[in-house]
Formats: structure tokens, sequence, C-alpha cells
């Protein structure tokens, strides 16, 4: 059964290539794309997404605050923030608010994609460097 990704950053062009990416593993369907955490409340109430990969830093409503609603909105979602601004602060904070994973994007997509393989229990496709918390 195929994951089903929404994809939730302010950058068109980064949803772009995350959905780029996603779209090329079998494992994964994108059900969605939201430009800031408001947004991505409504397009996850309405598409019921298996996994939520979110933005820190975004206009209306940021990943974390995003994230506290939607672990309590949609449990079942697997929540993975996707960020420039990985800090230790950063990771306490998405630990509260019910976020599996921080990644760099500095580590690029591949390390998101394994990082989300592993925890969605799926056959990974190569190491990761990003901290799960």
């Amino acid at each position: 059964m195929r994951q089903s990704v929404l994809i939730v950053d302010d950058n068109p062009h980064m949803r772009k290539l995350v959905r780029s990416r996603f779209e090329s593993q079998s494992d994964f369907q994108i059900c969605g794309e939201a430009e800031n955490g408001q947004d991505a409340i409504e397009k996850a109430k309405q598409f019921k997404p298996d996994l939520i990969i979110l933005d820190f830093s975004m206009p209306v409503m940021d990943g974390i605050t995003a994230a506290s609603i939607l672990s309590q909105t949609i449990p079942a979602a697997r929540l993975i923030l996707f960020t420039m601004h990985s800090s230790p602060l950063v990771d306490a904070a998405a630990r509260t608010a019910g976020i599996s994973a921080v990644i760099a994007k500095e580590h690029g997509l591949e390390q998101l994609v394994s990082q989300v393989q592993t925890i969605l229990g799926l056959p990974s496709t190569g190491r990761s460097l990003a901290r799960g918390i």
C-alpha cells in the first residue's frame, strides 16, 4: 500500500522538488501541497495523509505550531520537519509538537526520503544523516 504524503513549504520550488523526489518512489503518492501551517491543517483534514512533511519557517503559521495541532487532529499521521533551521531548540520544540524527526535541508532530499522510509518501516535506499527525535 502506498503512503500518502502532504508537502508543506512556503517555497513553491521546494515543494516541487520534494514532490518530484517522492513521486519517483513506488511507496509514496502525493495527496496534496500546502504553503503554510494553516493551509496544512485544512488539507490534512481533507486528505488524511499518512505522512506530513513540514517546513519550520512559513508565513501565517509555522511548522511547529501546525504540528502541535496536526498531532491532535490527525494522530495517525507521521510528522517530519524538513528545515534550514535545525538546532537543539528547534529539535526540542519539534519533539514536544509530535514531530518524529527533524531533517536539515542541507542534507538533501535523499536523506529526507531515507529517514521517512526508516520511520515508516519501509525498505531504505541509503544511510540517513537526519536526527530522529
